[in-house]
């Protein structure tokens, strides 16, 4: 349906459609008639939707912040899980993996080759020289928040920590470029050639995601992009940044038994940092770390 100048716009806000969101829609149809992929109205957020957004933020952070204070060799990865669990639940959250397509577990632990979707486990022991990845979800009132954060478990060897921090590196030099009004592969291509310059490789197959009324939203985020392409990035966007990146090859395996957990193929190590980011008027607001 076509809306007419006076009447009321498609964001809720109870304002005219003229005086609030029609010079943003004019917009997006110029980028929209030159070929660009543009987002449609349900992927961008209204203030009351990144409010509700930001509650969740909360105890996502709390769970990681937990994690980051505890971690150490010696734990299983079900302690970690058991932590995020108890937390979520004491801040009047449900975490957002259990029971998410059948994932049996409240976050996700993935250690050295893991490169995501680990399943925590009481057979599972961190050792001195792991790194690993916890990847927390939250859903608090219907809103959803998701990020992820790496640790490294005592001493490592140098090629591991450097992953690890140039991986963190590489998100904030992913987030520089986000901008409204340019490209999601503005953002993915910075992110891939920072990558390659270090040596490293970018998974292809998974990226990132929109996230905030579901778990996974559009827009699909990809870190081996190129300028100019992918989704135009617009205020009210929110998705994550968690480019996946390995110390050898990008290929990777699922595995057979518990049908989640991915691998990489060559068995090197692998590091993903997540953030949850907004767009707005004049760049990015970050919601979870």
């Amino acid at each position: 349906m076509t809306l007419g100048r006076n009447d009321l716009c498609w964001c809720g806000s109870g304002k005219k459609y003229k005086s609030c969101h029609l010079a943003f829609d004019q917009k997006i149809d110029l980028f929209r008639d030159k070929g660009h992929i543009v987002p449609s109205h349900d992927i961008i957020k209204s203030k009351e939707d990144i409010e509700g957004i930001k509650a969740s933020a909360k105890i996502n952070i709390a769970c990681l912040d937990y994690v980051a204070e505890h971690i150490r060799a010696g734990i299983s990865t079900q302690d970690i899980d058991d932590w995020v669990s108890k937390i979520t639940a004491e801040m009047g959250g449900i975490p957002a993996t259990l029971g998410y397509e059948g994932y049996p577990k409240s976050c996700c632990t993935s250690i050295n080759d893991e490169v995501c979707h680990g399943i925590p486990s009481e057979d599972v022991i961190l050792q001195d020289g792991d790194i690993i990845n916890v990847d927390c979800s939250t859903i608090l009132n219907g809103y959803f928040s998701d990020s992820s954060r790496m640790f490294i478990i005592g001493e490592t060897t140098p090629e591991k920590k450097k992953l690890v921090e140039d991986v963190k590196k590489a998100v904030e030099i992913g987030l520089a470029e986000i901008k409204p009004w340019r490209f999601l592969g503005d953002m993915g291509s910075a992110i891939n050639e920072f990558c390659k310059s270090q040596g490293y490789e970018v998974v292809v197959d998974i990226g990132g995601h929109g996230c905030g009324l579901e778990f996974h939203e559009e827009p699909w985020v990809s870190y081996v992009s190129k300028p100019g392409t992918e989704m135009l990035m617009v205020p009210g966007m929110c998705f994550t940044v968690e480019p996946m990146v390995n110390l050898g090859r990008h290929e990777i395996f699922q595995d057979e038994d518990n049908g989640w957990t991915i691998y990489t193929e060559d068995g090197s190590p692998s590091a993903q940092w997540e953030v949850q980011i907004v767009v707005t008027e004049d760049g990015y607001e970050m919601i979870t770390y």
